[in-house]
Order: structure tokens, then sequence, then C-alpha cells
């Protein structure tokens, strides 16, 4: 998702079509939308960079390809990162990256999907 306001903050998190399991992805994009339209309501721009668990992504290209695309004003970290235990490793390359890639950035954590606005306004001005 792209707002007409210049990208200032970038969202990382899992991609839900990608989790494997039995469950229903929906519920957790339609939060996503939600989430990301906030940006457009308060005129901020946002991209995401959503990773599979699938095994499909080399995690380390795509997210650090997406932490050089442009200087962030703040990267936020979903909670599919950093809710889950057998996740830690990924949340530790994740957060490495962006201390690489961004160091100027501010990092922040949403509690939910729905909430990932909230958590990037505590950040930017």
């Amino acid at each position: 998702m792209d707002t007409a306001a210049s990208p200032r903050v970038l969202v990382i998190g899992l991609d839900p079509y990608r989790v494997p399991g039995p469950w229903d992805p929906e519920p957790v994009v339609k939060a996503i939308e939600e989430g990301l339209g906030k940006f457009a309501d308060h005129g901020v721009g946002v991209e995401t960079c959503l990773i599979g668990l699938d095994g499909s992504d080399d995690v380390e290209t795509v997210v650090g390809n997406a932490l050089r695309a442009r200087p962030w004003e703040c990267v936020t970290v979903g909670g599919g990162l950093r809710h889950a235990d057998d996740q830690v490793e990924l949340l530790e390359l994740v957060v490495n990256l962006i201390r690489r890639h961004a160091p100027d950035a501010a990092i922040a954590f949403n509690s939910t999907p729905a909430t990932v606005y909230e958590a990037a306004a505590r950040w930017i001005e």
C-alpha cells in the first residue's frame, strides 16, 4: 500500500497468505488493510514489506531491499514476527537489518494489525 504522500514509514510483517497452518488469513488481511488505511487518513505515506514463512523469500534480500529503497522515518515491525517463540531468529534478523540499512529510522512495534499507524505515530513528526 502506498498513499499519495511520500512514504515515510515502512511496515515489515508476515504475509498472512504465506503463514502455514490450517487457518483463515482473511481476518488478519482485513485488519492490516484497516491499520494501513489510517496512514492515508493522516496524510502519512507508508509502504509494506510482507514476508512469508513458507520458505519462498530470501528474507535478508527482500527486507534489505525495502529498507534501502529510501530513507525511512520509522520502521514498524509487526506482531507476527514478535509474538511467536519460534520466530525469534527471524525477529533478530529483521531488527539487525533495520539497524544496518536504516540506522536513522525509529523502530516501532504495534500491538495488533489495526494499530500499526498508532505505533508509527509515536515516532514520526
